[in-house]
Order: C-alpha cells, then sequence, then structure tokens
C-alpha cells in the first residue's frame, strides 16, 4: 500500500490545490492528514489563499482517500463540515514491518515520547520541519508543512511504502 502523508495546510487553498494534483501523480493508495487541515492558528501568517471552505471542499473530494488525526488549531466546528472523520488524537497504522504512531505532535513527541515504541516509527506534523531521525528506540518522521514550512524547508509531503519512506516538495 502506497500512503501520502502531509500535516499543517493551514486554510490555504493554494497549497491544498498543490497538494491534490501530487496526490493524482503519485497514485497513492491512501492519504493521512496529520492535523491543522482549515485554520492557520495565533501563531501563523495568513497562508497564501487563506480560504478554510475551499479546502474542506477540496479535501471532501477525496474524502474516500483520507484517514485523519487533529491538530491543535482543529475543532469540532471543522469535524462539522469535513465529510471524513479527524478528531482522533492519534491512529496506529501497520505499513510492511513498520508499525507507525502516527499523531499531530503538540502533546506526544520525540520529547514527549509513548513508553511502547520500541522498534517503531513516531510520525507527527506539528513543527513544520521535515525528518526521518533515530531517537533511540524508535525512528521519528515528519512530512513538514504543506502550507507554512519552517527552518527553511519547503512546502512537503511524505511517502511511505513497505519498501521506502520518501520526501517530496510541492513547487
Amino acid at each position: 500500500m502506497k500512503w501520502l502523508v502531509a500535516s499543517d495546510i493551514h486554510g490555504s487553498a493554494y497549497y491544498c490545490r498543490l497538494l491534490l494534483e501530487a496526490i493524482e501523480k503519485e497514485e497513492v493508495d491512501k492519504v493521512l492528514l496529520l492535523g491543522d487541515l482549515l485554520y492557520h492558528g495565533p501563531r501563523n501568517a495568513l497562508p497564501k489563499e487563506y480560504d478554510p471552505p475551499k479546502v474542506y471542499e477540496m479535501l471532501n473530494s477525496i474524502k474516500d482517500k483520507v484517514v485523519a488525526v487533529r491538530g491543535n488549531c482543529d475543532c469540532e466546528v471543522d469535524q462539522m463540515v469535513l465529510e471524513f472523520p479527524m478528531m482522533a488524537d492519534y491512529m496506529v497504522l501497520s505499513v510492511g514491518d513498520k508499525v507507525i504512531y502516527a499523531t499531530h505532535g503538540h502533546t506526544v513527541n520525540k520529547e514527549n515520547p509513548l513508553p511502547f515504541l520500541n522498534g517503531a516509527y513516531l510520525l507527527y506534523g506539528h513543527t513544520h520541519v521535515p525528518a526521518n531521525e533515530p531517537c533511540g528506540t524508535f525512528t521519528y518522521l515528519n512530512p513538514g508543512s504543506v502550507s507554512i514550512p519552517k527552518d527553511g524547508s519547503g512546502h512537503s509531503y511524505m511517502i511511505i511504502t513497505e519498501d521506502e519512506i520518501r520526501f517530496e516538495t510541492l513547487e
């Protein structure tokens, strides 16, 4: 199975459109969204083409492929307009022999991991910075941010299959 993993769209219709193009180009089976889908948050500048209603329309158009977790900027009113569940704090996935604990990263993260992650992958967004790094007993993965990248990174997403973990940029 081929997964596209993305995080932190923050209501940008421009970058959400590029993400949908990447989903089509990559021919993925599933899309995992790691939260902060519609709202930009008080610490972030407005992203390019900030238009949460357009973003939820675009995301609803691929609802059959999407699984999602809640970010720190997501709330119940967002769930009212999204046609796929996104209020879970985490999910556990199995991709080949990889066990992946997916969350947004604002509560569970590499500084505050779960004790049962021995040999697993901890996958989260929140920092807006891509990462693939060993952290003792687990590996930390982060796809970066679709719309508001930080620390000089690009507008990015991640592909995960049984055989690879790969980063891509939208522009």
